[in-house]
């Protein structure tokens, strides 16, 4: 993939910047990054590494965005999808309509993110109900919860490391 205003470096995985880059460049840069590191047939081995990729797509949006890390039995990423899209300070979301798409996609797994515009990714009460009503829902289906992660540009909060998804 070639990156806007960057060339490949000499060491794999690195990269020179061939003209000078604005913030807007800088951010449209990780952007790219962070898709590719979420391409089909990636292994996620952990929830840090997730969440690392999704705060980098979500964090600076100016509106709540709900999107979906569909993954296989492996947790091979099948597709991420921003699935819902709300204002400022919240996004109507249904569980049935996330089911219906992780059937489609014959997902064995599947973490959920949306971002916080204010910028402090602490769950509210809802998120808390919400995350509760959509692991039952997709228990249902065979499809395990891993994680709901809520990021903010002050960092991201994992529901599971919080015990919100035992049981």
């Amino acid at each position: 993939m070639r990156y806007h205003k960057l060339k490949a470096g000499e060491c794999p995985g690195t990269y020179v910047v061939t003209e000078p880059v604005t913030e807007q460049d800088l951010l449209r840069i990780a952007n790219q990054i962070a898709r590719k590191r979420l391409a089909k047939g990636t292994a996620i081995t952990s929830t840090t590494e997730a969440a690392e990729r999704l705060q980098t797509l979500l964090q600076e949006r100016e509106h709540e965005v709900f999107g979906a890390l569909f993954l296989d039995s492996q947790h091979r990423v099948l597709a991420f999808e921003e699935l819902f899209r709300g204002t400022l300070g919240s996004a109507s979301i249904y569980p049935r309509e996330v089911v219906k798409r992780a059937l489609m996609l014959n997902c064995g797994a599947i973490i959920v993110v949306h971002n916080h515009p204010s910028g402090d990714p602490e769950p509210s009460h809802s998120d808390r109900v919400f995350t509760q009503a959509l692991k039952e829902a997709l228990a249902l289906v065979d499809v395990r919860l891993l994680d709901h992660l809520v990021v903010g540009a002050e960092g991201v909060v994992s529901l599971a490391e919080r015990g919100m998804l035992v049981g």
